[in-house]
């Protein structure tokens, strides 16, 4: 037993007061009338639910949940925030009046609580529905900032577009209007061509560009002997090449040497793709424009000269609207949850302009590591003792470093395998790690790359085994293959996703249900088995949920547990592909299916969860039937298998711990008291003996029968 511890049609108004717009797809989400206002001013927000992400579209009510963004307080960091999610929260109810526009009043420095003067940089929003199910974001799924403009000075900004670095198509006309503080003489050119002027406080025209390709608008403001000047990026009308790659690629980022790198999005259904990076300052680009294959489903494009020992940044934006980073990512850095984790790293900080939301960061060359423990043999799998670790919770520190210093420990305990809770990047920091977003990532919480190598390769010359916790049957909104195919008006991946379920095919999922027998889903999860093997060196995986690989339809757990030959044979593919990477590694799954189903995994060789917590914590607490307590759920034997590949256990992450249920709810009877603390840790003392004994034969079986002292 295993044991688990561009033509152009221009008009111009002049006005003295600013009127709310929104327009097309280069207008804005939000709107703040007046243009210009204090940290004392009353001012409107406006909100538009078909911009964005339209998760609010025909919401009848929306609350606003909103911040301020401070110099001190960095960017990203909301503070001041208003608003009681999931609440029907008067103070932030909002006014529909219309057209799917919602308002809201108030005082800016009342409202939030302001206390002083702080220099307020930005406004943060989140739109919700009452519950908080829905919510109103940016295209990609980010948090709307809106920059503060303050009444103080001279100043002028493009009020549409509103924001930079989009995607005009053919016949697509640009609605342009620049709002002044001052009567001002306002010019706006497009590429070094002037193609509107007027003197007013309000420069407003329709534009059509007549020739395809990269573009820049730009505005120039006179008032008096002071000059405002502001520009925007976009492409006309892009000229996508439809062109198989020189070489077989996998898909993300694909280094051929250290000047060298492909990048590839696996996107079938897009128009354009178009990779942003610090190279060309995140600036939507005709030369950054990825090629399309021939079946049109892969984007990809070759970058040269790279320096081998920087990091570079990178994203794809998608059909002009949404930025994502890469599905593929090695890491990541988000801009509001990093904080603290990336400053004290040796990790580049994240890029101040041209950037949002999650990006992407690599060096073409990866830092070399010098691994000694080429002498480690895994143990054999029915030898396994495993301790299971939650680096958040294990260690105050939460560090893979100071980890190192605790492997004698484990060896003391006489544990020849670690199971890491999972490591890859989740969503914020908080969290055991059932949450992810990119798969292939390592979250930074818990250290560097480096960091985790060392920790591998020291347990290994402890001869101590590392397996990984990984979360295929779901991943959460952050992730990029969440964000590529979206339905806003259900708020879940659309029908058209090659990776998602729209809803999930069974009860027990959390976040977005992969959908496994397609083809994509199966080339990701196979491409991030083969880099955490080959880059990490890790002996096997735990495979979260694994009985909801499937695509049978079940409502409650029975139906799911049934035997189901589909979900065979996608677990039976995915350990194949382990084992042709090493042959040796360690499949464990958390099932909990059919014994029937079990068996048969089994004996290909996978290790399956088998819990104990409910039989033996009724020992503990001295709850017994006929004063016995049946511990051979945790017998292979007694399952009928020919294998001992389960993976016993007392306690995992998801049971109460047991001495915690026997302080709490322990038995009593005549003098004896199991809610004693002696008492209660030697009854786990003696279920301990029993559990490491296992597994016993049948005839052993027909002798021993667990008597810890009846409580009476």
């Amino acid at each position: 037993m295993i044991r688990q511890v561009k033509t152009k049609c221009i008009y111009f108004v002049q006005s003295i007061f600013f009127v709310l717009t929104a327009f097309g797809v280069t207008g804005q989400i939000v709107t703040i009338d007046p243009a210009f206002y204090g940290i004392d001013s009353l001012i409107t927000v406006t909100y538009d639910a078909t911009m964005g992400n339209g998760g609010l579209e025909g919401e009848d009510q929306v609350y606003i949940h909103t911040g301020i963004i401070t110099e001190q307080g960095g960017p990203g960091n909301w503070q001041n925030v208003q608003g009681n999610w999931g609440t029907d929260d008067p103070r932030v109810r909002m006014i529909n009046i219309g057209n799917n526009k919602h308002q809201i009043s108030y005082v800016i420095r009342d409202f939030y609580g302001i206390t002083g003067n702080p220099a307020i940089t930005e406004f943060a929003f989140v739109f919700r529905n009452e519950d908080g199910s829905k919510e109103g974001k940016t295209e990609s799924g980010g948090d709307i900032f809106i920059p503060f403009q303050s009444q103080d000075g001279f100043m002028t900004f493009f009020q549409s577009p509103a924001r930079s670095n989009f995607v005009l198509d053919q016949g697509e006309t640009l609605k342009i209007l620049v709002v002044s503080s001052e009567i001002a003489d306002i010019k706006i050119y497009d590429n070094a061509e002037l193609i509107g002027e007027a003197f007013t406080d309000r420069l407003e025209l329709d534009y059509l560009p007549s020739n395809p390709g990269d573009h820049i608008l730009k505005f120039e403001s006179r008032f008096n002997e002071e000059v405002v000047r502001d520009s925007l990026f976009f492409v006309h009308d892009p000229q996508v090449r439809t062109l198989d790659p020189p070489i077989q690629l996998q898909l993300g980022l694909y280094r051929i040497d250290e000047e060298t790198s492909f990048f590839s999005l696996y996107a079938p259904g897009k128009e354009h793709v178009f990779l942003l990076s610090d190279i060309n300052e995140f600036t939507v680009s005709q030369a950054f424009l990825m090629n399309r294959s021939a079946d049109s489903a892969t984007w990809w494009i070759q970058l040269d000269g790279l320096q081998s020992d920087r990091y570079y940044y990178y994203q794809y934006l998608v059909d002009g609207k949404l930025k994502i980073a890469d599905p593929f990512s090695e890491l990541v850095l988000d801009p509001v949850h990093d904080g603290d984790v990336v400053r004290s790293s040796d990790l580049p900080p994240y890029p101040l302009s041209g950037a949002e939301n999650i990006v992407s960061i690599f060096q073409p060359e990866r830092e070399s590591f010098t691994w000694n423990d080429t002498n480690f043999e895994p143990p054999k799998k029915e030898d396994l003792v495993i301790y299971e670790v939650l680096m958040r919770d294990f260690l105050q520190s939460h560090s893979y470093r100071d980890l190192l210093d605790t492997l004698s420990f484990f060896k003391k305990l006489g544990v020849n395998a670690i199971e890491l809770m999972p490591i890859q990047e989740f969503e914020a920091n908080d969290s055991w790690g059932y949450n992810p977003s990119f798969h292939m990532a390592l979250d930074k919480y818990y250290g560097s790359v480096t960091d985790l190598k060392e920790f591998i390769n020291a347990a290994h010359n402890q001869d101590i085994a590392i397996v990984l916790d990984v979360v295929y049957n779901h991943a959460f909104g952050q992730s990029p293959l969440v964000q590529l195919y979206w339905d806003s008006n259900l708020n879940r991946p659309s029908a058209e996703s090659p990776y998602f379920n729209p809803a999930a095919r069974h009860p027990f999922n959390v976040g977005f249900d992969f959908n496994h027998e397609n083809s994509a889903t199966k080339i990701f999860v196979k491409r991030v088995l083969q880099y955490w093997i080959e880059e990490f060196r890790v002996d096997g995986f735990r495979f979260d949920l694994s009985k909801g690989f499937t695509q049978n339809f079940s409502s409650n757990n029975e139906e799911m547990s049934a035997y189901d030959a589909s979900r065979i044979v996608i677990l039976k593919e995915y350990a194949d592909h382990i084992w042709s990477l090493d042959d040796d590694s360690y499949v464990i799954l958390e099932h909990f299916a059919s014994n029937t189903e079990e068996r048969e995994l089994a004996d290909y060789g996978m290790m399956l969860w088998g819990n104990g917590n409910f039989t033996i914590n009724e020992a503990t607490m001295g709850y017994h039937e006929n004063g016995k307590s049946d511990f051979s759920g945790l017998s292979y034997q007694q399952r009928n298998w020919n294998i001992p590949h389960l993976v016993g256990y007392m306690e995992s992450h998801d049971e109460e711990r047991l001495m915690y249920k026997n302080v709490e709810f322990g038995n009593s009877g005549d003098d004896y008291e199991v809610q004693e603390l002696q008492t209660a840790l030697d009854r786990n003392e003696m279920a301990t003996v029993f559990f490491f004994l296992y597994p016993w034969s049948q005839d052993d079986l027909a002798v021993w029968r667990i008597r810890l002292r009846p409580v009476h």
